[in-house]
């Protein structure tokens, strides 16, 4: 990015943000004026989202999203660089295996949850101590059209998102008045993360939505940045679907 507006006052922990849907949040948040810390698991690639971000609006906290070390030390390092953490964005997340509940592996379905869901609460915790119970903002969780109905293969993962979507409506009750708590659901977005639901068939899978394509990561990053605003001061305990309209294809055909 080589030409930055004027900074907004605001700043924003988006977690799992080193590429992908998180990366696109960052760069929307980025682009309006926010400070913004990302983390992710790998340091390489977090200093390389720096770099294109921009290493005078962007610090990054490498570290897994349920290790709760982890989680301080991002909270933590947002409020050294920054003083402040008005927004939180809860991106990270996991789907290590396809198939049937019947047959998955109990460890791997802690894994997804713990992932998913504990970490999200884990972070919202920590923001809210740190800042927003004295001073507001807003959280917004990456949940999924998979927690909204269901989805062959990857149960599991919409069973955790689906927990998220609860998740979001009972912190937006309880961190009332104060912040504002929201989700969105993203269908199929183009990612590595997402890419066996796409790869090598592009075509015939966004044939299936109304809008005629998959996902970007601006998208979701466009829908984040609504819900951080003034424009969404009247919005808590919602879930935006943002799908292409592939949910108006429910029982046709």
């Amino acid at each position: 990015m080589t030409e930055l507006p004027e900074l907004s006052g605001k700043v924003a922990l988006v977690t799992g943000a080193s590429r992908g849907i998180g990366y696109g949040v960052a760069e929307a948040l980025v682009a309006r004026g926010d400070r913004v810390c990302i983390t992710g698991r790998g340091e390489d690639a977090l200093k390389e989202a720096v770099e294109r971000l921009g290493s005078d609006r962007v610090v990054a906290v490498a570290g897994k999203a349920h290790d709760l070390a982890h989680q301080a030390e991002a909270v933590e390092r947002t409020m050294e660089a920054f003083g402040r953490v008005d927004f939180l964005v809860n991106n990270a997340g996991t789907n290590p295996v396809f198939g049937p509940l019947a047959d998955l592996d109990l460890a791997v379905a802690r894994k997804v949850f713990e992932t998913n869901v504990i970490s999200a609460l884990g972070f919202a915790q920590k923001t809210w101590h740190a800042w927003q119970r004295d001073n507001g903002g807003a959280i917004v969780n990456i949940a999924s059209v998979a927690g909204l109905a269901p989805s062959p293969f990857i149960g599991a993962y919409g069973v955790s998102k689906a927990a998220m979507i609860n998740l979001t409506q009972q912190l937006a009750h309880e961190f009332a008045p104060r912040v504002r708590v929201n989700a969105i659901a993203p269908a199929v977005v183009k990612t590595r993360f997402a890419k066996s639901l796409y790869e090598g068939r592009e075509a015939e899978a966004a044939a299936a939505y109304p809008l005629g394509r998959l996902g970007v990561p601006s998208d979701i990053g466009g829908a984040a940045a609504f819900l951080t605003s003034v424009q969404s001061d009247w919005i808590t305990g919602q879930t935006l679907v943002v799908d292409g309209g592939i949910f108006l294809n429910a029982g046709v055909g």
